[in-house]
């Protein structure tokens, strides 16, 4: 999940998390008017303006950070080769799915009907303290501003998202962005390993990515494959997942 700060960590895709792929904060990519007029018109998506569940998309990125750093690395569905984990620490209306570090991955998932679906396509989230002493905001900048101006700094850079649901493309998706406050959580100590800012007590963050929150898929099968990328690194996220619901 790191690299040198503010360019220093990594991202997750759907998890967007990276940790040995060094980033350094580059290029923008704008998203069009017409691409977030797009992002509204997918069937079955919870389009970011409509705050499925009370929350924007922003505010449950914060969330879904807060459920991956708190499960043990030994079994989190972001290293999960096969799905065996994905069902870990999930609760409420919304079931969490994980991306990996880069590279294609495919898994297979059961979850109970009636749950809404969130994922990240690549996300990042820029966390504080460090034990780097020179990570730290500029005299008179706020910490919020100057984790969200590190965190901006990568996922600006991002120009490929692909989602497909049960074959269908979805569209405009650089209009699915979300990007939080100021949040706190804290992180399984054994996730030191790949992110060398977490003390296993709480801490800060600003979480910025692209992602997807599906309304309740019918039970029954179903696929769901994701993709995204920074070409200027070389770096891409491959997930595929094959879901069964169950009534």
């Amino acid at each position: 999940m790191k690299n040198n700060k503010n360019s220093r960590k990594h991202v997750l895709s759907l998890a967007p998390l990276a940790s040995t792929l060094a980033i350094t904060a580059l290029a923008l990519l704008i998203a069009a008017p017409a691409a977030k007029a797009a992002a509204n018109s997918n069937t079955g998506v919870l389009p970011p303006q409509s705050h499925p569940f009370g929350k924007t998309y922003g505010e449950w990125g914060a969330a879904w950070w807060r459920w991956a750093y708190s499960i043990p690395l030994s079994q989190n569905p972001l290293l999960d080769t096969t799905g065996a984990y994905c069902d870990m620490a999930q609760s409420g209306p919304v079931w969490f799915l994980a991306g990996n570090f880069g590279g294609t991955t495919t898994r297979a998932c059961t979850l109970p009907s009636g749950k809404a679906i969130f994922f990240p396509l690549l996300n990042y989230l820029n966390d504080y303290p460090c034990p780097d002493l020179s990570f730290h905001p500029a005299p008179g900048q706020s910490l919020e501003d100057f984790l969200a101006q590190g965190a901006a700094g990568l996922i600006d850079a991002v120009d490929s998202l692909e989602v497909e649901v049960d074959g269908v493309a979805l569209q405009g998706l650089f209009g699915y962005r979300g990007t939080s406050g100021l949040l706190t959580f804290t992180g399984d100590p054994s996730w030191v390993t790949l992110d060398s800012c977490i003390t296993g007590s709480a801490q800060f963050g600003v979480s910025d990515g692209y992602w997807v929150m599906l309304a309740p898929l019918k039970p029954g099968a179903h696929t769901i494959h994701l993709l995204g990328g920074i070409s200027a690194f070389g770096f891409e996220v491959n997930v595929i997942y094959s879901l069964t619901v169950t009534p």
